[in-house]
């Protein structure tokens, strides 16, 4: 396979950060490259320097034998490379077809061509054995068809390099499985995809060759068949993870939270669990299973039809998150950018923000105690950033998450709900994270844990309460949870 995409010695320098120190890519024709790296690596950076949305100060693009200084968006699209973002980049009121053609000409005369232009997009669909109608909204889709739909316009204009960053971050299992035969038939096409991912099971499943980045320099590149999980680990954060869900020594005590009866007017139906201090509740189950409708209902920020969430054995009365806040109910929401993180907000101000009473007196804040805040959480939770002014939006995905938590924690909570901690966060980063839930339920704060990945559930939960469709199918102990019982639970067999 001859190289399609070679990079050599590529620097990018903002004020105060090295993003890319002398970075190294070979990519070659037909392979998927997997690019992995900790949180900070450098890997965004890295695929905008490709797709020419930044310029490099230095080091050379070599793209099917010419050399380049730098890319350019039009240039970046117009010598075949396509970038599939975390981030969709769809018009949500057009149709599947509309969003795949956007952009390119399918006309007769001065007239778009709607019946050439749903033939064109219900084949390119069918390729790659997708049931799909084109003619729907993309609003309507569900994210991971919207997800599929990204993919299919970015290779509907002729694409050589494929660019996937974190694709699978919004898929069940049975649409990332969807996912990798389109991937496969693009490998047969010849087309070669530099796949960023942290789930380590899917780059061993459909990676041929992986390339590891730290603090932006080239670590090295290695076939698939030469490496295992431990080798890249080490490889990523430069030391071995000897344990990956440390645990410590810690007492499990009385009732914090009591959830009874909990309904909603659309999804949940006689929810009923309860938490101790000192626990880690884990809450699984199947996407659509209410998981995080149970968390929101808890947290205020969807109304309740029935039920009681009572605190320290008494009743509540929360309608809206700020009462949750002043009962000591903290919720890290799944999407961070929607809901977690103020982008536009330096860290401190983020840090700051829900506690700034705390730190105020008649009116003004304390700026020392604001400054201390902040650097408190960006050294505990080790968020890389030059300066604690740093805006949110300008952090990786991981320092973004460490950041919402950051402000949780400052709100002196006794109760975290944690809405897939780790989505998106880097093998280090993750023991980081699980570190401090530890440490946080050693203290005697009780912890909800909703999370996707099976390994994350069994090797951090105390206690396992499994969903289905809006009601609770069962729970377990940690000494009886298994993969089996989890599974068999969440698909709604009791």
């Amino acid at each position: 396979m001859g190289v399609v995409l070679k990079l050599e010695s590529v620097t990018k320098e903002y004020p105060g950060v090295l993003a890319l120190d002398k970075m190294n890519l070979e990519v070659h024709e037909g392979e998927v490259h997997a690019l992995m790296g900790e949180n900070g690596a450098g890997k965004s950076t890295l695929i905008k320097v490709v797709s020419g949305a930044i310029k490099p100060n230095g080091g050379k693009i070599t793209y099917l034998g010419n050399d380049y200084e730098f890319m350019t968006p039009a240039l970046s699209k117009k010598l075949g490379i396509g970038v599939i973002y975390q981030d969709f980049n769809l018009v949500p009121e057009l149709s599947v077809a509309e969003n795949i053609f956007l952009g390119q000409k399918l006309t007769t005369g001065l007239t778009i061509n709607r019946k050439l232009m749903n033939q064109k997009a219900k084949e390119l669909m069918e390729n790659f054995g997708i049931d799909i109608d084109v003619t729907a909204e993309v609003k309507s889709l569900t994210v991971a068809y919207q997800q599929l739909v990204e993919i299919a316009k970015t290779i509907s204009s002729d694409v050589k390099v494929l660019i996937m960053d974190e694709p699978s971050a919004p898929l069940t299992n049975r649409e990332i499985e969807a996912m990798f035969k389109m991937i496969e038939k693009l490998k047969k096409q010849g087309i070669a995809i530099i796949y960023i991912s942290h789930r380590m099971e899917e780059i061993f499943r459909i990676a041929d060759r992986i390339t590891v980045m730290r603090d932006g320099k080239y670590v090295g590149t290695k076939l698939i068949s030469e490496t295992d999980n431990a080798d890249l680990i080490k490889m990523m954060v430069g030391r071995n993870l000897d344990e990956q869900f440390p645990q410590v020594e810690k007492t499990i005590g009385d009732v914090v939270l009591k959830v009874e009866h909990l309904s909603t007017p659309t999804l949940l139906k006689d929810i009923n669990f309860e938490v101790r201090s000192g626990e880690i509740l884990g809450l699984a189950g199947l996407v659509g299973a209410g998981r995080t409708e149970t968390a929101r209902a808890i947290f205020g920020a969807d109304p309740k039809s029935e039920g009681t969430v009572s605190i320290k054995g008494k009743a509540t009365n929360i309608r809206k998150p700020k009462d949750a806040i002043g009962e000591g109910v903290a919720l890290i929401p799944e999407d961070r950018k929607k809901h977690g993180v103020l982008l536009d907000m330096s860290i401190r101000d983020n840090v700051s923000f829900i506690c700034i009473k705390n730190i105020s007196k008649a009116g003004f804040v304390n700026r020392k105690k604001d400054v201390e805040l902040s650097e408190k959480y960006i050294k505990e939770l080790s968020i890389k950033t030059p300066t604690k002014e740093q805006l949110a939006k300008n952090l990786s995905g991981g320092n973004q998450q460490k950041v919402v938590l950051a402000k949780s924690l400052a709100s002196d909570s006794d109760i975290i709900i944690f809405d897939e901690p780790t989505r998106g966060i880097d093998v280090g980063a993750k023991k980081e994270i699980y570190v401090l839930m530890n440490e946080l339920a050693a203290k005697g704060m009780a912890i909800i844990m909703i999370s996707s990945e099976m390994p994350e559930l069994l090797g951090m939960s105390d206690r396992i309460v499994v969903m289905h469709e809006g009601e609770v199918m069962g729970e377990m102990d940690k000494a009886d949870a298994t993969q089996e019982k989890i599974l068999e639970l969440a698909s709604g067999m009791k």
